[in-house]
């Protein structure tokens, strides 16, 4: 079986479950590391007559990461075309089944049944309450109805724009400070947050910087992730 993958995180989990399957990824596609297969460019700007060339039995994209004209495109050119939808952890475990057992034809995987039961076994503490960006500027933050808040929602941590109309608001800093937060949640992806850019921001809040990866990743890390983000946390406490 051929496999295009247009998502890092499926991309990680395909070629960790099936080696030799993937035929192409996109250039954000940076695990897992050495990964050998033609490059699509990026996830908002594929290029889709490559992906056509290389003659995929299966494409694999996610509805918030590719465009739908994208989509589209490589559906009209007659390839099948995988659309997963993850805005919460239980979606991530059903759609990362659908993509490897359905679409790939794998056996479940090990690690996904441990990431299952390391995530069963959460027990939050007292609940904090944090803003999330995920930009600056302009300063984006977390809303609603995301995959990362929800996982850290599970880890004791409510984002305090949990309930905004939008689900990347812009929100100018001196709002942000005045939020009511507890803590300030940094990934190093989207934008890379490091203990020098983006703590000083926030002068009177703890900081925690965590991996991107393990916040906003949905494959093989996920069984690793409650520990290690609830370590982060803990340590910006």
């Amino acid at each position: 079986m051929r496999v295009v993958s247009l998502v890092p995180s499926l991309t990680e989990a395909i070629a960790v479950s099936g080696p030799g399957l993937l035929v192409g990824a996109t250039d954000w596609c940076s695990h897992p590391p050495g990964l050998d297969v033609v490059r699509v460019k990026g996830t908002k700007n594929p290029d889709v007559a490559r992906v056509v060339e290389l003659a995929p039995d299966l494409v694999v994209a996610n509805e918030e990461e590719n465009r739908p004209a994208d989509l589209a495109a490589l559906g009209a050119a007659g390839l099948d075309v995988l659309v997963t939808e993850v805005r919460t952890l239980p979606q991530a475990f059903t759609e990362l089944e659908r993509v490897l057992v359905e679409g790939c034809g794998l056996a479940r995987p090990d690690w996904l049944d441990a990431a299952e039961r390391a995530w069963a076994g959460v027990r939050p503490g007292a609940e904090r309450r944090a803003v999330v960006p995920i930009w600056r500027r302009p300063w984006m933050v977390l809303g609603h109805d995301t995959f990362a808040g929800d996982l850290l929602a599970r880890l004791g941590v409510r984002n305090v724009y949990a309930d905004h109309a939008e689900r990347y608001p812009r929100i100018g800093i001196d709002e942000l400070n005045a939020a009511g937060a507890d803590l300030v949640v940094l990934p190093d992806e989207p934008y890379r947050f490091t203990p020098d850019d983006g703590p000083e921001a926030f002068p009177e809040l703890p900081a925690a910087l965590v991996d991107g990866r393990q916040l906003t990743w949905y494959g093989p890390s996920l069984a690793e992730a409650p520990a290690l983000l609830g370590a982060a946390l803990r340590a910006g406490a």
